[in-house]
Protein backbone atom coordinates (compact mmCIF):
# COMPACT_ATOMS: atom_id res chain seq x y z
CA UNK A 1 0.00 0.00 0.00
CA UNK A 2 2.84 2.35 0.86
CA UNK A 3 4.49 1.75 -2.53
CA UNK A 4 1.23 2.43 -4.35
CA UNK A 5 0.82 5.73 -2.50
CA UNK A 6 4.38 6.79 -3.38
CA UNK A 7 3.82 5.86 -7.05
CA UNK A 8 0.54 7.77 -7.11
CA UNK A 9 2.19 10.88 -5.68
CA UNK A 10 4.96 10.67 -8.30
CA UNK A 11 2.42 10.27 -11.10
CA UNK A 12 0.47 13.31 -9.93
CA UNK A 13 3.66 15.37 -9.87
CA UNK A 14 4.54 14.34 -13.42
CA UNK A 15 1.06 14.99 -14.79
CA UNK A 16 0.84 18.43 -13.21
CA UNK A 17 4.13 19.54 -14.77
CA UNK A 18 7.27 21.13 -13.46
CA UNK A 19 7.53 23.98 -11.07
CA UNK A 20 10.38 26.19 -10.10
CA UNK A 21 10.05 28.24 -6.96
CA UNK A 22 10.01 31.98 -7.54
CA UNK A 23 9.31 34.27 -4.65
CA UNK A 24 7.56 36.94 -6.71
CA UNK A 25 5.32 34.53 -8.66
CA UNK A 26 2.58 33.82 -9.42
CA UNK A 27 -0.02 36.48 -10.01
CA UNK A 28 -3.71 35.74 -10.36
CA UNK A 29 -4.37 33.60 -13.43
CA UNK A 30 -6.89 35.04 -15.89
CA UNK A 31 -10.15 33.09 -16.01
CA UNK A 32 -11.53 31.15 -18.93
CA UNK A 33 -13.95 33.19 -21.02
CA UNK A 34 -12.13 36.41 -20.03
CA UNK A 35 -10.18 38.72 -22.30
CA UNK A 36 -6.57 37.58 -22.51
CA UNK A 37 -4.21 40.07 -20.86
CA UNK A 38 -1.88 41.88 -23.25
CA UNK A 39 1.67 40.61 -23.48
CA UNK A 40 4.92 41.74 -24.98
CA UNK A 41 7.55 39.08 -25.63
CA UNK A 42 10.75 38.95 -27.66
CA UNK A 43 11.56 36.26 -30.24
CA UNK A 44 14.95 34.59 -30.48
CA UNK A 45 15.74 36.89 -33.42
CA UNK A 46 14.87 39.95 -31.26
CA UNK A 47 11.45 40.69 -32.78
CA UNK A 48 8.85 42.03 -30.37
CA UNK A 49 5.41 40.40 -30.37
CA UNK A 50 2.23 41.58 -28.70
CA UNK A 51 -1.03 39.71 -28.32
CA UNK A 52 -2.85 42.67 -29.88
CA UNK A 53 -0.90 42.09 -33.11
CA UNK A 54 -2.41 38.60 -33.32
CA UNK A 55 -6.07 39.71 -33.29
CA UNK A 56 -8.03 37.53 -35.71
CA UNK A 57 -5.82 34.49 -35.07
CA UNK A 58 -6.24 31.59 -32.67
CA UNK A 59 -3.27 31.71 -30.30
CA UNK A 60 -1.67 28.84 -28.42
CA UNK A 61 0.22 30.62 -25.62
CA UNK A 62 2.52 28.06 -24.03
CA UNK A 63 4.80 28.63 -21.04
CA UNK A 64 7.69 26.18 -20.92
CA UNK A 65 11.29 25.64 -19.86
CA UNK A 66 14.23 23.74 -21.30
CA UNK A 67 14.80 21.94 -17.96
CA UNK A 68 11.21 20.63 -17.71
CA UNK A 69 10.69 16.95 -18.76
CA UNK A 70 6.94 17.29 -19.58
CA UNK A 71 7.75 20.38 -21.67
CA UNK A 72 10.38 18.49 -23.66
CA UNK A 73 7.96 15.58 -24.13
CA UNK A 74 5.25 17.77 -25.67
CA UNK A 75 7.57 19.65 -28.06
CA UNK A 76 7.41 17.09 -30.93
CA UNK A 77 3.59 17.24 -30.97
CA UNK A 78 3.73 21.04 -30.84
CA UNK A 79 6.12 21.09 -33.80
CA UNK A 80 3.73 18.86 -35.79
CA UNK A 81 0.75 21.03 -34.85
CA UNK A 82 2.57 24.20 -35.86
CA UNK A 83 3.49 22.68 -39.24
CA UNK A 84 -0.10 21.48 -39.78
CA UNK A 85 -1.48 24.95 -38.96
CA UNK A 86 0.90 26.81 -41.31
CA UNK A 87 -1.03 29.24 -43.49
CA UNK A 88 -4.08 29.20 -41.22
CA UNK A 89 -5.16 31.97 -38.82
CA UNK A 90 -3.15 30.41 -36.00
CA UNK A 91 -0.12 31.48 -34.00
CA UNK A 92 1.87 29.43 -31.53
CA UNK A 93 3.68 31.53 -28.92
CA UNK A 94 6.02 29.50 -26.72
CA UNK A 95 7.31 31.64 -23.87
CA UNK A 96 10.38 30.32 -22.11
CA UNK A 97 10.64 30.91 -18.37
CA UNK A 98 14.31 29.84 -18.34
CA UNK A 99 16.48 32.05 -16.19
CA UNK A 100 19.19 31.73 -18.86
CA UNK A 101 16.86 33.48 -21.32
CA UNK A 102 17.60 33.52 -25.03
CA UNK A 103 20.99 31.82 -24.65
CA UNK A 104 19.51 28.81 -22.79
CA UNK A 105 16.73 28.36 -25.36
CA UNK A 106 19.05 28.66 -28.36
CA UNK A 107 21.45 26.13 -26.82
CA UNK A 108 18.58 23.74 -26.07
CA UNK A 109 17.29 23.92 -29.67
CA UNK A 110 20.81 23.51 -31.07
CA UNK A 111 21.46 20.41 -28.94
CA UNK A 112 18.01 18.80 -29.24
CA UNK A 113 17.19 19.48 -32.88
CA UNK A 114 13.80 20.82 -31.77
CA UNK A 115 12.37 24.10 -32.98
CA UNK A 116 9.40 26.15 -31.80
CA UNK A 117 8.22 29.73 -32.27
CA UNK A 118 10.02 30.62 -29.04
CA UNK A 119 9.94 33.88 -27.16
CA UNK A 120 11.53 35.09 -23.98
CA UNK A 121 10.09 37.03 -21.10
CA UNK A 122 13.23 38.66 -19.67
CA UNK A 123 11.40 40.52 -16.91
CA UNK A 124 9.12 37.59 -16.02
CA UNK A 125 6.15 39.95 -16.32
CA UNK A 126 4.20 37.81 -18.81
CA UNK A 127 4.44 34.75 -16.55
CA UNK A 128 3.27 36.90 -13.61
CA UNK A 129 0.40 38.34 -15.63
CA UNK A 130 -0.81 34.85 -16.49
CA UNK A 131 -0.34 33.50 -12.94
CA UNK A 132 1.94 30.67 -14.01
CA UNK A 133 2.54 28.20 -11.18
CA UNK A 134 4.59 25.69 -13.17
CA UNK A 135 5.38 24.56 -16.67
CA UNK A 136 4.07 23.59 -19.06
CA UNK A 137 0.97 25.73 -18.84
CA UNK A 138 -0.91 26.64 -22.00
CA UNK A 139 -3.68 29.10 -22.77
CA UNK A 140 -5.79 28.79 -25.92
CA UNK A 141 -7.00 32.21 -27.01
CA UNK A 142 -9.69 32.60 -29.66
CA UNK A 143 -9.56 35.01 -32.61
CA UNK A 144 -11.33 37.66 -30.50
CA UNK A 145 -8.67 37.54 -27.79
CA UNK A 146 -10.73 35.53 -25.29
CA UNK A 147 -9.19 32.70 -23.26
CA UNK A 148 -11.17 29.57 -24.11
CA UNK A 149 -8.98 26.92 -22.51
CA UNK A 150 -6.17 26.50 -20.01
CA UNK A 151 -4.12 23.32 -19.94
CA UNK A 152 -1.84 22.54 -17.01
CA UNK A 153 0.80 19.92 -17.77
CA UNK A 154 1.93 18.30 -20.99
CA UNK A 155 -0.44 17.41 -23.82
CA UNK A 156 -0.41 15.74 -27.23
CA UNK A 157 -1.02 18.90 -29.24
CA UNK A 158 -1.18 17.02 -32.54
CA UNK A 159 -4.15 14.81 -31.63
CA UNK A 160 -7.21 14.86 -33.93
CA UNK A 161 -9.33 16.23 -31.05
CA UNK A 162 -7.01 19.19 -30.46
CA UNK A 163 -6.79 19.96 -34.16
CA UNK A 164 -10.59 19.83 -34.55
CA UNK A 165 -11.00 22.10 -31.50
CA UNK A 166 -8.53 24.68 -32.83
CA UNK A 167 -9.97 24.58 -36.33
CA UNK A 168 -13.44 25.11 -34.86
CA UNK A 169 -12.17 28.27 -33.18
CA UNK A 170 -10.94 29.58 -36.53
CA UNK A 171 -14.44 29.59 -38.06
Amino acid sequence: MKKILVLLCCAVALVAGCSKEKSDMPGKAPAKKSQAPEISVVSLDNQQLTLASLKGKVVLLNFWATWCPPCREEIPSMMKLNTFMAGKPFQMVCVSVDEGGKKAVEEFFRNSGFSLPAYTDPSGQVAKTYGITGVPETFVIDKNGVIVEKVIGGKDWNSPEVIAFLEGLMK
